[in-house]
């Protein structure tokens, strides 16, 4: 009971969280609404808007909306990645391959990563991690065979991630991931592990530093168009 106690004492309110550029783009929209009606005057909503840009947690974000029924509405939960492709958005043949035969196979690091990967390990290893990977597409499709081996797949914390597949006296595991972001990729696992290993799941600490520069200039032009 104290543990429990104490774990509650040491979490965070969510006031005290890191806004992130959603949030901000969310607050400018609210103060664009409030001028158009008449709420604030123009040179409140000028004012305002400059203490968002330089806002740097939720609770200081909250502040310039507290007084706009705007803030108060129930926001709609986002919609999640669907489960599988959109028809048509995948080829049928992979852009690349990446084959183990007793041996080990790794893509890593900065590199562009096509919309259809095929992985192959028998007896071997496979390594594919995303975290620094160019997403050219929304959509990705990894098929991971494992045969005596393992596939591991790695991913941004801020994609989405989804899986099909199965294990014959192996194990086949893909950690479900939503984004928070519309516009994020989405990572399909697809694939077999007889006598092996597939798992694909996020590394954490790693996001997508394009998604993220698209995300902020989109805020800053929208703020700069409420100015």
């Amino acid at each position: 009971m104290d543990l429990q106690k104490h774990a509650q004492t040491d979490a965070p309110r969510t006031s005290e969280l890191r806004a992130s550029d959603a949030d901000r783009d969310r607050v400018a929209d609210m103060l664009r609404e409030a001028l158009a009606e008449g709420r604030l005057t123009a040179d409140e909503h000028a004012e305002r808007v400059e203490g968002v840009l330089s806002a740097k947690t939720v609770g200081e974000l909250d502040v310039f909306v507290r007084d706009l029924p705007a803030a108060h509405r129930e926001r709609p939960a986002a919609a999640p990645a669907p489960n599988r492709p959109t028809a048509g958005a995948i080829p049928p043949e992979p852009d690349e391959n990446v084959v183990a035969v007793f041996s080990s196979a790794v893509r890593k690091g900065r590199w562009r990563s096509g919309r259809r990967i095929h992985a192959y390990a028998v007896f071997g290893s496979v390594e594919i991690d995303l975290s620094e990977a160019v997403f050219e597409y929304q959509q990705v499709v990894i098929k991971a065979f494992s045969v005596f081996g393992s596939v591991e797949v790695r991913v941004p914390e801020n994609v989405s991630l989804r899986g099909t597949g199965g294990g014959v006296l192996g194990n086949f595991e893909v950690h479900t991931l939503d984004s928070d972001e519309p516009e994020a990729p989405v990572v399909y696992v697809d694939g077999w592990a007889v006598l092996g290993n597939v798992e694909a799941r996020p590394k954490r600490g790693k996001v997508v530093a394009d998604l993220l520069d698209r995300v902020h200039r989109r805020v800053e032009k929208g703020l700069r168009k409420h100015l």
